[in-house]
């Protein structure tokens, strides 16, 4: 269900990103309450984020070479993702909503044909790696029809922890939270939280076993 209030704590948290096209509705979005995505401000942001996305996903200059290409892609993202931490290596195409609502921890890979709907906050930690066509979908919609006709919807956040390795074809649903050490089987699909250092897969995923706990850096 949608929430009846902003949440305080994430719009101050938001404060500390990018690139944010703060209107009223954007503050419902993300605090995931009923919004309108249709208002001037959230076009603008997707239209911005759009833009940014083809640069990204075609820009390979004659004259490249791998460094230049890693170096070029690295800024790249810092001016479409809300904040970006060091050493992060996004095959393209990537495909995102926003943007501005993603934090990206150090030493993040991900394969080819990652999808971020990030309606709401996407919170990805350190030494994380995805596989090939993983999806986050923070965005989602009431199941009533007149919702719908009504053109609203609302969002839930995803935090992914730490030393996470998230396994291809992987679709993470709205409001999960993965905790660290956390390894997903390809081809899951994520609906509720995993605990940290576990094995889930499936659809939906489940628990399979845990691993050896390791001390935080």
């Amino acid at each position: 269900m949608a929430s009846t209030e902003k949440n305080a704590a994430i719009i101050a948290f938001a404060k500390t990103l990018s690139n944010v096209p703060w209107c009223d509705d954007y503050e419902k979005m993300i605090s995931g309450a009923l919004y309108d995505a249709q208002v001037p401000e959230l076009i603008n942001g997707r239209f911005r984020a759009r833009k940014l996305m083809n640069k990204y996903n075609t820009h390979f200059p004659d004259d490249a070479t791998s460094q230049s290409l890693v170096d070029d892609r690295e800024d790249m993202l810092k001016h479409m993702i809300g904040k970006v931490g060091k050493a992060p290596f996004i095959e393209p195409p990537l495909n995102i909503d926003y943007g501005c609502n993603v934090v990206i921890g150090d030493s993040f890979y991900s394969n080819f044909n990652l999808v971020m709907l990030d309606c709401g906050i996407i919170k990805i930690g350190n030494r994380v790696q995805f596989g090939p066509f993983v999806s986050i979908f923070a965005a989602t919609h009431e199941t009533g029809v007149q919702s719908r006709r009504d053109g609203v919807e609302y969002a839930r956040s995803v935090t992914i922890g730490d030393d996470c390795w998230i396994g291809g074809n992987t679709t993470i649903m709205p409001g999960v939270t993965i905790g660290k050490g956390c390894t997903i089987g390809a081809g899951s699909v994520v609906t509720k939280a995993i605990p940290d250092f576990s094995v889930a897969i499936g659809s939906p995923a489940k628990v399979v076993k845990t691993v050896v706990a390791v001390p935080d850096l």
